[in-house]
């Protein structure tokens, strides 16, 4: 007589997936966050983007769904769900449902049930976790695919794995950055401070390459074929001009940014002037 068995299927891990994240969600997230109820330890929402024929993951948008969540039950605003997603679908119906977020440092235990309710709106949904405390200054972000965990044919449970997740910031927009991670600022940069900051930071990557090949050089450390080729890629995109020229360019450039500066805050006056002129009229 045979005997009956139930095997606990483990699945294989995810085959390699990258997620590109575009600053406009991260700041989305941390917007939703503040403006948060004083009941609500979270913040949940859906993401928004496509996804390229290799695989690449790419989070262009969001929004965030409200929710009620305890130990053993969470509640997600459907219908607010699906009216927010056909209005982002009339502005741009190229981006599609690719997941959620959540601010929260990592996975929870209730991420299963909402997990299980995006895979019904989309394929493999990601869920991406931002950690908006910011402690250390340090920003925790991560995002994660999920596969199902089966005894037998019952589903029991998902199983999270974490991706790779690649932070696409312009130099301004890495500058703003910057601050969000500071719980505390005086003033908000102005752009001389922020390129100041980015010439800095700039000296501070070319110190570390000229660190980096020079221990090499010495065999103080092994040599990567890696980071060899993109050193190589990045030298062959530098024009081959003379100092004296690029000193012109670059005190050209300077001139033009001191030049919208200048009359960017000429207009700012002007408009201030104008509004104190109009109230004052008002008035007599």
């Amino acid at each position: 007589m045979a005997i009956g068995s139930t095997v606990l299927h483990m699945p294989s891990g995810p085959t390699a997936v990258v997620a590109k994240l575009h600053p406009t969600v991260l700041f989305n997230i941390c917007d939703s966050y503040i403006r948060r109820n004083d009941q609500q330890d979270r913040v949940i929402g859906t993401l928004l983007g496509s996804i390229s024929s290799d695989g690449t993951i790419d989070i262009r948008n969001s929004y965030a769904v409200p929710h009620n969540e305890s130990s053993d039950q969470v509640a997600v605003d459907i219908d607010y769900h699906r009216s927010m997603f056909e209005l982002h679908q009339r502005v741009n119906p190229k981006e599609v449902i690719i997941g959620w977020y959540s601010t929260s440092p990592g996975v929870t235990g209730s991420d299963a049930l909402i997990q299980d309710f995006y895979a019904r709106e989309t394929s493999n949904p990601i869920h991406l976790t931002v950690d908006t405390t910011f402690s250390d200054d340090a920003a925790n972000i991560k995002a994660y695919v999920s596969t199902v965990l089966t005894l037998g044919e019952r589903p029991l449970a998902a199983q999270f794995h974490e991706v790779q997740l690649d932070l696409r910031l312009l130099e301004a927009e890495r500058v703003g950055f910057d601050i969000l991670k500071k719980t505390l600022v005086d003033k908000l940069p102005n752009d001389l401070q922020g390129l100041e900051s980015s010439m800095q930071r700039l000296q501070n990557m070319i110190d570390t390459v000229f660190k980096y090949v020079d221990d090499v050089v010495e065999g103080r450390i092994p040599p990567d074929n890696t980071v060899g080729r993109y050193l190589a890629d990045t030298l062959s995109m530098v024009p081959k001009i003379s100092p004296d020229t690029f000193s012109k360019l670059f005190n050209d450039s300077m001139q033009d940014l001191l030049l919208v500066v200048y009359l960017a805050n000429l207009t700012r006056t002007q408009l201030a002037l104008a509004e104190k002129l109009n109230t004052a009229a008002q008035v007599f």
